[in-house]
């Protein structure tokens, strides 16, 4: 049984495989998420000794380790069955996450979201480009919609199901908790998962997969969407890693389950709403309201520090605009590589992405230091480096589409056949 990425496709069959890896999205998004918001418990753990001010390091470390899978993943992930290659990936998550709830303090932590980000990465890159060759472009925002909508129900469900589950058992039970989810995600894929040999035929002909990889790189199209995606992570990671630290410790708001919970339920109907109308109006003019947002927020809570308006009030916003131009980013960057070079172009592209956020982690750790009971300093520093970076990302994106459009909807060229056993 084979996907191909043309209209042949039955519906059923594509609802199977978008559902599948939305699934895939969720276990693999809240091993990354779950970290953070555990900061405050890891900065309070005299066993640990995790200073606040560098609780990104810990992010970050996830996020290098991932660009360097993300760089191999290139040269050879096309030379693989996807759902074999899903599969190992998965296992490697789980295995490194379980080793995160081991952890003795700041270094073997950081070793264990290593070896996570080693696997992680790829997954993530595995999961589109399968989303990729079995939903056409024109349907693409709807099954990148439900793909995206795994980041929300990671929010909704699991991480204030893990922040409940480190109040019972501690910080380290949540780590474990999610191994054994994305040990039974690998399971599922396993069984449920058609073999994905479309693109091979093609990718195992070639005969240098780094000569392929700079040709693709080289395209103006990849070149100019590579450098979108590097500033989108960089604008948010800034802040992101320090969100939990920063309205516990900063602005002494206690009920972070009850936030990621919250902007879980937004970032799920947003992410429904939004796909469909990122199809419609294209991901430009989507992309461009949500950064709006995206620079007022940061403004509102880093900068001006402004305390008139609830937390969840702006938390849930917040969550609302990430959700809005992440549909509307993964769109667009799932049709600037060609069918052949989907698997190859998501693991540059991951690479990027996580190179991206982990310079911005790291940089974030720089810009703040930590005060008396943990409270962030200097946190409108790292706000106004965001929101300069944020409100450049619609027009790289302005310029990616309409390199896009020019060129065409080539990548929705049928695969080549596999022959006949």
């Amino acid at each position: 049984m084979t996907i191909h990425s043309d209209d042949s496709g039955s519906t059923k069959q594509e609802r199977a495989v978008v559902y599948l890896m939305a699934g895939v999205q969720f276990v693999n998004v809240l091993d990354f998420m779950m970290v953070n918001p555990l900061g405050p418990q890891l900065a309070e753990d005299p066993s640990m000794r995790v200073p606040a001010s560098q609780l990104p390091l810990v992010m970050g470390s996830y996020t290098a380790a991932a660009s360097v899978t993300g760089v191999l993943g290139s040269l050879f992930l096309e030379r693989f069955d996807r759902r074999s290659a899903l599969v190992v990936t998965l296992v490697g998550l789980a295995v490194g996450t379980a080793m995160g709830g081991l952890a003795q303090g700041l270094t073997s932590l950081i070793v264990a979201r290593v070896v996570a980000g080693l696997f992680g990465g790829p997954a993530t890159s595995l999961a589109f480009a399968i989303v990729s060759d079995a939903i056409p472009s024109r349907r693409r925002g709807w099954g990148m919609g439900i793909v995206m909508g795994g980041f929300a129900v990671a929010s909704v469900l699991g991480v204030p199901a893990g922040l409940n589950l480190a109040k019972l058992g501690g910080w380290r039970t949540p780590f474990w908790g999610v191994a054994a989810l994305i040990a039974i995600a690998a399971i599922a894929a396993l069984r449920l998962l058609p073999p994905l040999r479309a693109p091979l035929e093609r990718a195992t002909a070639d005969p240098s997969p780094v000569s392929s990889l700079v040709a693709i790189v080289k395209k103006p199209v990849v070149a100019l969407s590579l450098a979108m995606t590097a500033l989108t992570m960089t604008s948010v990671f800034i802040v992101i890693p320090n969100i939990p630290a920063f309205v516990q410790f900063n602005l002494g708001f206690q009920h972070l389950d009850l936030l990621y919970l919250l902007g879980g339920i937004m970032s799920f109907a947003t992410t429904r709403v939004v796909g469909p109308q990122v199809d419609r109006f294209g991901s430009t003019r989507v992309a461009f309201a949500a950064s709006a947002l995206v620079v007022v927020i940061v403004y509102m809570w880093f900068v001006a520090e402004v305390s008139a308006v609830p937390v969840l009030v702006v938390s849930t916003l917040f969550f609302l605009a990430m959700s809005a131009r992440g549909v509307s980013y993964n769109t667009l960057t799932s049709k600037v590589p060609e069918p052949h070079e989907r698997a190859r172009f998501q693991s540059v592209q991951s690479a990027v992405q996580h190179a991206a956020s982990a310079a911005a982690a790291f940089a974030s750790a720089q810009l703040l230091s930590e005060g008396p009971d943990h409270r962030l300093l200097h946190v409108a520093r790292a706000g106004i480096v965001s929101i300069v970076l944020v409100a450049f990302v619609p027009v790289l994106m302005t310029l990616v589409e309409r390199q896009v459009r020019r060129r065409g909807s080539t990548t929705d060229r049928p695969p080549p056949a596999e022959p006949a056993a």
